[in-house]
């Protein structure tokens, strides 16, 4: 094989490949390397709500007990022996206003009525002849042509013994008045609407003056005593005893086996004190007609005395106020925001009043504006989010 072909065959295309190879490691060291494409942040998924400012009414709960607004001690003002019982007059027996009770044996009672009434004909027969016989001696001085030496002495005229018969007739009088109520006494009345709480009495049973025989408690009307901490007061309206004025609206509540019974109930007065162990101040709140007595049926169960009863008493509105849950409010008062950036705040706030489940704030957040509800373990200033709307 001559030079020529060999170098045509061989050698030239060794020399291309090698010029090839040459050149392609110079055009790729003149390419600039590719940039690195970061990892797009990953935030940290959050439950938000919108924080929303809206009226507000303000209610205060507390718990108290069912108590009468009305409680007197049934005690008979004459003696003697039951002839007539009510059968109404038994422990958790109803009475109503006027109705009789009981009636205490007449007899001795009527014969003092007609003796007093025999003692008062007496003493008007008296004072009449005592007159007569001042007009005698009237007559008898005129007669006597005794003018001449002045006004007729007292002592001619009787006026002692007039005197003396008049004041027999009062005497009689009251005497008799007397044995009129005590025959009236011997029927006994209930004075107003009431339930029997406690009886002492039966028929035939001889009675004192003066000796208790029953306890009776009002039913048009029950109180409950509410005692609330003093910063409480300053949302309700709280009328004073006496005053003409309406005030804060209640809700009573008892709950028994599966069912909530309601009723409505007002703020009536302040017991006008605070406690010096518990620092707390009572309202007085009344409910009407506990007992449906009066025709009432809309609860169809008795708030009876003695209920440990749950209250929710209706504050003032306020107009405009932001509320958030409980939930999510964090250390040091402060609650989480997720911002425009999907970043997360730690931002401090007011609260204006804590509540079951809200709280009332009127510094740090604005209508609006994202709450995390979520818990973070190492929140920050800065930490980006996720954040995905509830309702």
């Amino acid at each position: 094989m001559s030079k020529r072909s060999l170098f045509l065959k061989i050698i030239l295309p060794l020399l291309i490949i090698a010029v090839g190879v040459a050149g392609f490691k110079i055009l790729m060291t003149m390419q600039a390397p590719p940039k690195k494409q970061s990892a797009p942040e990953k935030g940290l998924l959050v439950d938000v709500i919108q924080v929303a400012s809206e009226p507000h009414l303000v209610n205060v709960h507390a718990t108290g007990t069912v108590q009468p607004s009305m409680e007197i001690s049934l005690v008979p003002e004459v003696s003697g022996k039951v002839t007539w019982l009510s059968p109404n007059l038994v422990s958790g027996g109803f009475l109503r206003q006027g109705e009789k009770i009981l009636v205490i044996d007449q007899r001795d009672y009527q014969l003092a009525l007609d003796q007093a009434q025999a003692d008062l004909a007496r003493v008007e027969v008296s004072l009449q002849t005592e007159q007569q016989q001042a007009q005698i001696a009237l007559e008898e001085w005129q007669l006597l042509e005794l003018a001449d030496k002045g006004e007729p002495s007292p002592l001619v005229l009787r006026e002692p013994q007039l005197q003396r018969e008049q004041a027999n007739r009062a005497a009689a009088q009251a005497g008799l008045e007397k044995a009129r109520l005590n025959l009236q006494r011997t029927v006994l009345y209930a004075p107003f609407n009431c339930r029997v709480r406690t009886e002492q009495v039966d028929p035939g049973q001889y009675l004192r003056a003066g000796t208790a025989i029953a306890t009776l408690a009002g039913t048009d009307r029950v109180e409950i005593n509410v005692p609330l901490p003093l910063n409480e007061l300053q949302w309700l309206d709280i009328p004073r005893a006496g005053q003409n004025i309406s005030g804060a609206a209640a809700t009573i509540s008892l709950q028994s086996a599966k069912q909530t019974y309601r009723w409505n109930g007002r703020i009536v007065r302040s017991l006008g004190e605070v406690d010096m162990n518990s620092q707390m101040a009572t309202v007085v709140v009344a409910v009407d007609d506990p007992y449906r007595q009066q025709g009432s049926e809309s609860v169809p169960f008795d708030l009876a005395v003695g209920l440990f009863v749950d209250i929710s008493l209706h504050g003032k509105r306020l107009p405009d106020i932001v509320t958030i849950p409980r939930r999510a409010l964090r250390e040091n008062n402060s609650v989480w925001i997720a911002d425009q950036e999907d970043r997360l705040q730690i931002r401090p706030v007011n609260i204006l009043r804590r509540e079951r489940d809200m709280l009332l704030i009127d510094a740090g957040v604005v209508a609006g504006e994202r709450l995390i509800l979520t818990t973070l373990d190492g929140a920050a200033n800065g930490l980006q989010l996720r954040p995905v709307e509830q309702e």
